[in-house]
């Protein structure tokens, strides 16, 4: 009888789904329950291609990396990986020469045989007859196997609960995904989707979406369907220390309170304040890359005032080893790689690598806020408005040549963070801003669906339309200038590459002008009828661009920048807009992970759906209040090393041992390259030379313009552990790793050593007494005379 009466209920409310159209309040139940067996007879429904073929055939694992998604495909068959490619899906699914569907006969389809393995099938079995999932597939072959509707899109997924608190280990708790489409329509999709946990020590999740709280700690369960990735909060506390039981902690600035909010929900207590040697040793190093002088820390511990670590964060910030180290931070998030600043011309490499590493320390030293920063790095150009090309060629050779009254860092733009070697091609310029700027990883939608965020195939090649038209070399409206220059210094036009460029930086060296190549833009040209995409790879020189008149900023609309002189105005208009999700957090979360051992958001330059941040509510403050301070970027300093969290102790407790995201204490972390050699010349140094070192930056590591503290053994050294290779724009390609090698530099290397020996050095600065003494011991005993008695 209840057998009778539960499929009476699923019939009853199969008719009432497929009977009147739904309100938008309500929720389409999920497709299983619709294509039970009970209903199968009386569901009477299409499914559809987007909402439930795709997904359920990446529910499937048909389109997964290893069977048909992968970019061979298999058994002569292909499908997008991840899905989302709904054209090419649809044609390979009924086109080609051995259709995998049949309309004449839908059970003789190969979608439908191979999977239940009733022909032979690589991919073993994935279906089971008279399933749910046999029948949505074989209904929609039935029904005419429609493709998807274009006018179709997913508003929103909505996950619930939205956060999972457990009270114990074992605790289960099944989610529910409702996809919002755009004509309203609100559907039970939990059965379409897949499932993830970013920490199964935690929380795990099986394919249906029950999540099994298996272990103390914080992480995040993530739901995918088509192009919706929601993260779900899942925590289990670490102690007994909740609500009332939570001791009193001191919460001075509002980073306080929020860090402290979600420990309270862990039952984690953040560790005691660090000492004030700590402390001096721990902001010197991170705001300067400095070790303070031994002066430095007995002022300091003396000081009796209550304020004295604001006053020292002050004074550093103030300091030139501050803009020194963060312009040297600087350059490996923007790229500048002097084996890839090769530029045409005597412009070469060591010199445009100072100049942008110059170009930025002026600017941070001068507070210069962010957003302008980046506004003169993204619509940079080389020449300066009603500059003529001569004039510009004067001011370059006079840059080389030492003898221009003005510097580089006085320009308002950076062009040479658009003519490096590498970073040419639409698609090389969309990975590389987007890491940049947006702290966001799309290489993985170069080629398909990303598989851990939003992004698409369309969306990658929407978003490097900004970039067809930014150019490095010569302008055709200078072209017949610049020939005119090299016939008059004697120099062949018809030279290129390498000989011309040597040729031209003779010139200049012996103080003449010379041609330089420069970053503009192509103007825009409307075009006279439609025109063939270009070809992948770099575009030839001063080809005339009449494709891409539209691109699409991530995750906003479509804008038309065929007709505008600069498309890259778009791109800085939406990046300082309020609403922007990335230009903000990216740049606060990357400051933040340069004082812990992890960024709010880790790895700090991947900002993807499904790697949410740790602590949301404070990067959204943090990044909120760093674009209503105007981007002031020693505020954001200020309030990061002020706060009690960062000015904790690296003791533990009993509840925060093992927590490293939380920041409830001091993390050691390993000392960046740079810094390592500073603080072996400052360990080595004499009192004078220390102080020397604290006061300037000028020879030292941090400094990029200047290592001779450690002569040409520098680079060396600081390959050794582990300099950024500013590669890739990406924040891995600086090394944290130990290694042997590191062991053995300091141990023995000739150059360490030297460190050690040095004359005017902390060694030789103490034993010169000795020596002095010896030596005069030395000539009174040539002269017969007893030796002096040295105290």
């Amino acid at each position: 009888m209840h057998r009778l009466l539960a499929r009476v209920a699923l019939l009853w409310l199969a008719a009432l789904v497929v009977a009147r159209p739904l309100p938008a309040a309500d929720i389409v139940p999920p497709i299983d329950e619709r294509f039970a067996e009970a209903l199968a007879e009386a569901a009477n429904e299409k499914p559809d291609f987007r909402r439930h073929v795709v997904p359920l055939l990446g529910r499937l694992g048909c389109n997964g990396r290893a069977c048909h998604g992968s970019f061979q495909g298999q058994g002569g068959f292909q499908l997008s990986l991840f899905g989302y490619d709904f054209h090419a899906d649809h044609a390979n699914l009924l086109g080609g020469d051995e259709p995998r569907t049949n309309l004449a006969d839908p059970a003789e389809s190969l979608i439908i045989q191979k999977p239940l393995k009733e022909i032979p099938h690589e991919g073993g079995k994935r279906l089971t007859r008279g399933s749910w999932q046999h029948r949505v597939l074989l209904d929609w072959i039935a029904s005419g196997a429609e493709p998807a509707a274009n006018d179709t899109s997913l508003e929103r997924l909505e996950v619930t609960p939205r956060e999972l608190v457990a009270s114990r280990k074992g605790i289960t708790q099944q989610l529910r995904a409702v996809a919002v489409w755009n004509d309203g329509t609100r559907e039970d999709v939990t059965p379409l989707c897949r499932f993830q946990s970013n920490n199964d020590e935690v929380a795990t999740i099986d394919e249906t979406g029950r999540v099994t709280v298996a272990g103390p700690g914080d992480t995040h369960v993530v739901v995918f369907y088509d192009n919706g990735v929601v993260p779900v909060p899942v925590l289990l506390p670490v102690s007994d220390r909740l609500g009332s039981r939570y001791p009193d902690i001191s919460t001075p600035t509002r980073v306080d309170s929020l860090v402290t909010d979600k420990l309270r929900k862990l039952g984690i207590v953040q560790s005691d304040l660090c000492t004030d040697a700590e402390f001096l040793r721990r902001v010197s190093l991170d705001l300067t890359g400095t070790l303070p002088t031994a002066a430095e820390v007995d002022t300091f511990l003396a000081d009796a005032r209550p304020d004295k670590r604001d006053l020292t964060i002050d004074a550093l910030l103030d300091s030139p080893g501050y803009a020194a180290w963060w312009a040297t931070k600087f350059c490996d998030w923007t790229g500048n790689n002097r084996e890839r600043n090769q530029n045409n011309g005597p412009d070469n490499r060591t010199v445009a690598t100072a100049a942008w590493y110059e170009w930025l320390r002026t600017r941070i030293a001068a507070n210069v806020p962010y957003d302008e920063i980046v506004e003169g790095i993204v619509l940079a150009r080389s020449r300066e408005d009603d500059e003529s090309y001569r004039d510009y060629c004067e001011r370059m050779s006079g840059y080389q040549r030492g003898d221009f009254v003005a510097s580089f860092a006085e320009q308002p733009s950076l062009p040479y963070f658009w003519s490096r070697r590498g970073f040419q091609t639409p698609q090389e310029r969309a990975l590389g801003f987007a890491y940049t700027f947006l702290g966001v990883r799309i290489q993985c939608a170069e080629c398909h669906k990303h598989p851990f965020d939003q992004w698409t195939k369309d969306d990658f090649a929407r978003f490097q339309n900004f970039f067809t038209r930014v150019r490095f070399g010569q302008s055709p409206d200078t072209k017949d200038e610049m020939k005119a220059m090299l016939t008059e210094l004697g120099v062949d036009p018809e030279l290129r590459g390498g000989d011309r460029d040597k040729a031209i930086t003779r010139l200049v060296k012996a103080g003449h002008t010379v041609p330089y190549g420069e970053t503009f833009v192509i103007p825009p040209v409307k075009p006279a009828k439609a025109q063939k995409p270009p070809k992948a790879g770099r575009p030839k020189q001063n080809q005339r661009i009449v494709v891409g008149r539209t691109a699409t900023v991530l995750g906003g609309d479509e804008q038309t920048i065929g007709d505008l002189a600069d498309p890259r105005v778009v791109l800085i208009e939406w990046m300082l807009a309020d609403d922007n999700p990335y230009f903000a957090r990216a740049i606060v979360n990357r400051v933040w992970a340069s004082y812990f051992n992890v960024g709010i958001v880790e790895p700090p330059d991947d900002l993807s759906l499904a790697n949410p941040p740790s602590n949301a509510p404070l990067l959204d403050w943090l990044a909120a209040e760093f674009r209503r301070k105007g981007y002031d970027l020693k505020w954001l300093h200020r309030e990061i090393v002020t706060s009690r969290t960062y000015q904790a102790s690296w003791q533990t407790n009993d509840t925060n041992r093992l927590d490293e995201r939380n920041f409830s204490r001091a993390v050691p972390r390993r000392v960046p390259a740079e810094v390592v050699l500073d603080a072996i010349r400052m360990a080595t140094a004499s009192d004078t030379e220390a102080a020397r070192m604290a006061a300037s930056s000028s020879g030292r590591a941090v400094d990029e313009s200047a290592t001779v503290g450690w002569g040409n053994s520098a680079k060396y050294a600081l390959t050794v552990f582990g300099r950024s290779a500013r590669e890739s724009n990406c924040d891995c390609d600086r090394s944290a790793e130990p290694s042997l090698l590191q062991t053995v530099f300091l141990r023995n290397d000739r150059d360490m050593l030297a460190q050690v020996n040095r004359k005017g050095g902390w060694v030789d600065e103490i034993s010169a007494p000795y020596d002095a003494a010896a030596k005069r011991a030395e000539r009174r005993a040539e002269k017969g005379r007893p030796a002096a008695v040295v105290a």
